[in-house]
């Protein structure tokens, strides 16, 4: 009797039979094909999730799609996703910007009117629970050979104490010799200083007082009104403004900077505004001193918030000229001088101290700012810190405060050489800040040299790394489509499930309230490996679910009724129905990130107190443990399966 193979044998060897026979006249698809769909099966499998969790999109509907530059988590659980002009110019000459809500509950999306260009602002959450944007985009970048007009910086002088002046965009500033130039932003230029003092004569007899006054200055952008190289200056000059008379002609005037053909950067606006998360609309507030483009903004341990870095206003990296902004006045003040590179990540340690582990997202020079160190505010000392393998591959690394925050050790992972460099790193590095002598050890390898890696602290204290390409804006089609989780403690990786969609530069990631990780973005160059097709942004959102709940996540750890504010001793208690499952609990701070700067994610450790029907955790007081704002306070049993988190305010 011939063998007659079971009903599941079966449909596997007539399967292969059938591959077997079509692969005779197209083997390479027809494997492929077959290859992507055993894949497919086996993703699917509740084992394979279990061990690897599993990743799904979110079906955005087409009136919502956009170019995520931004996201943010808000305590109301929605995500605010910011594109301004999303890198495309055409937006941007319309005016046209854009801002979503996002509610990862429901599913459902909601368009803010966006007053001014964030793309490339810098964000922060405060200590209300509103999110502060700051800078953004004032021009588009021209580059070599695409400069039709000279351009450059036009410094404005005030010399009258008692008037400020307002000058419109498109005023005309005209050289001794005629040629005139076009401002391209408004401006405006402060009263003049006066100042009184007593002078004495050569007998040492005080004179009268007498007044002195010193003029004011702000700067615009200015563009020749006529094409080619007559209009190119790098000589300094007094322009006269066309259209002013009598004083204000003669207390006003410009000196120009260098005016050239030369690539022309983007440039930055002075726009700030609080994002408040319950009306769900932007507020303006005073802008800053600088214009800025790429900045940085860090929470403090008081919460204020520093500014630091960008491109000006003229398109040229801020020197150091940082500024604190106050959520109680609404103002902003100078802070410490303190040269980085744009994107700088800065992490708030102990004793309020920035540190900076190198990791940067580009603009400026390759030999300053580009070394780690342990940054005090107070002092405007820069300690830095040694050990750091391939130290000339920083530029779009990932980096965080690794959990619990109590710990002190930052990591930073991949990254690439300076500009639109081929080069990319695989190395991980961990510099533990308790120490007498701090020194960066070198950590596990990455699969692959990476740059855009997106890192995400999960509530069980592991870190969520995916995505990133081979080169500079995965060029060559080098996305990576890998996804592992780092174990602080074993300090190893281990795999986790692949996504489907690629992410570059412009992409990020976030963990959401009910333990999933949400990414998006993604901004390539090209779109095929020869590099002959133009890269469109990837606006395809897509969701990963951790193993754990797989495992356990129809009875996953729960809190129940519970207050959003701490009581006078630091602590809160939460009903819960098995408190015996909970053996862990962490305070977390919800992300606000781009370009792989994510400054404000970090994992507070809990004490814990169990009762028969609650639990209580206990906050440490070190504000610069637990800066002041919203938290999501999350549980998690002996498996590391994560509650659905709790929201608390810390003041």
């Amino acid at each position: 009797m011939a063998y007659q193979p079971s009903k599941k044998t079966k449909k596997t060897v007539l399967g292969i039979g059938g591959i077997a026979m079509l692969a005779g006249l197209n083997a390479p698809a027809v494997m492929g094909f077959a290859g992507e769909k055993y894949h497919e099966y086996k993703i699917a499998q509740p084992g394979y999730m279990a061990k690897y969790g599993s990743w799904s999109n979110v079906d955005i509907p087409r009136k919502y799609r956009t170019n995520a530059i931004h996201a943010a988590l808000l305590h109301t659980g929605k995500v605010l996703i910011v594109a301004g002009s999303g890198n495309e110019q055409k937006k941007f000459d319309k005016g046209s910007f854009d801002t979503v809500l996002w509610d990862p509950k429901t599913d459902t999306f909601k368009k803010i009117p966006t007053p001014d260009d964030f793309f490339c602002s810098g964000h922060a959450q405060l200590p209300s629970g509103r999110m502060l944007v700051a800078g953004g985009t004032a021009r588009y970048e021209q580059l070599d050979g695409e400069v039709k007009r000279a351009g450059g910086g036009m410094r404005v002088k005030n010399e009258n104490p008692d008037k400020a002046m307002v000058l419109k965009k498109g005023t005309r500033f005209r050289s001794p010799a005629g040629v005139e130039y076009v401002s391209r932003f408004a401006v405006t230029i402060p009263k003049a200083k006066r100042t009184q003092a007593i002078t004495y004569n050569s007998r040492g007899v005080m004179q009268p007082w007498k007044t002195k006054v010193t003029a004011s200055e702000a700067r615009v952008f200015v563009e020749a009104t006529e094409d080619g190289p007559l209009s190119e200056t790098d000589k300094q000059a007094q322009y006269e403004i066309v259209g002013l008379k009598g004083k204000d002609a003669d207390n006003t005037y410009g000196l120009s900077e260098k005016i050239t053909l030369d690539k022309q950067d983007f440039q930055g606006i002075r726009a700030a505004y609080e994002f408040d998360p319950v009306a769900e609309k932007y507020i303006p507030v005073d802008p800053m001193e600088k214009a800025r483009w790429y900045p940085t903004l860090v929470g403090l341990d008081d919460g204020r918030v520093l500014a630091v870095s960008g491109l000006d206003d003229v398109g040229m990296i801020d020197p150091g000229d940082n500024e604190i902004y106050d959520p109680a006045t609404k103002k902003w003040t100078p802070g410490p001088k303190r040269y980085f590179p744009t994107y700088p990540a800065l992490f708030l340690t102990k004793g309020g101290k920035l540190f900076y582990p190198a990791s940067n997202a580009g603009y400026g020079p390759a030999d300053q700012g580009r070394e780690a160190g342990l940054w005090d505010l107070k002092t405007n000392k820069f300690e830095k810190v040694p050990g750091l393998r391939d130290a000339d591959e920083t530029e779009t690394s990932a980096s965080l405060l690794l959990p619990p925050a109590q710990d002190q050790k930052v990591m930073i992972l991949g990254g690439g050489g300076v500009g639109e460099s081929k080069k990319a790193t695989p190395r991980t590095a961990v510099v533990d800040l308790k120490k007498d002598n701090p020194t960066f050890e070198d950590g596990p390898n990455l699969p692959q040299g990476t740059r855009y890696l997106n890192s995400v602290i999960m509530p069980d204290d592991s870190v969520f790394t995916t995505n990133g390409s081979t080169d500079y804006r995965g060029r060559s089609a080098s996305n990576i489509l890998k996804a592992q989780f780092y174990d602080p403690r074993a300090n190893a990786f281990h795999t986790a499930a692949s996504p489907r969609v690629g992410r570059n530069y412009h992409s990020e990631a976030l963990l959401l309230p009910d333990g999933r990780v949400a990414t998006f973005g993604s901004d390539p160059l090209y779109d095929d490996q020869q590099n002959t097709k133009l890269g469109h942004f990837e606006q395809r959102m897509e969701i990963f679910t951790p193993p754990a709940l797989h495992k356990n996540g129809k009875n996953r750890p729960v809190l129940g009724a519970g207050p959003q504010e701490l009581d006078a001793t630091h602590r809160a208690t939460f009903a819960t129905e098995h408190p015996e499952r909970v053996v862990k609990a962490r305070l977390m701070r919800p992300s606000a990130v781009t370009h792989t700067t994510d400054v404000e994610q970090r994992s507070i450790e809990l004490g814990l107190t169990k009762t028969g029907h609650s639990v209580t955790v206990d906050v440490p007081t070190d504000r610069a443990l637990v800066p002041p704002g919203w938290y999501m306070l999350f549980v998690t049993d002996a498996q590391g399966t994560p509650s659905e988190a709790k929201w608390i305010q810390v003041r």
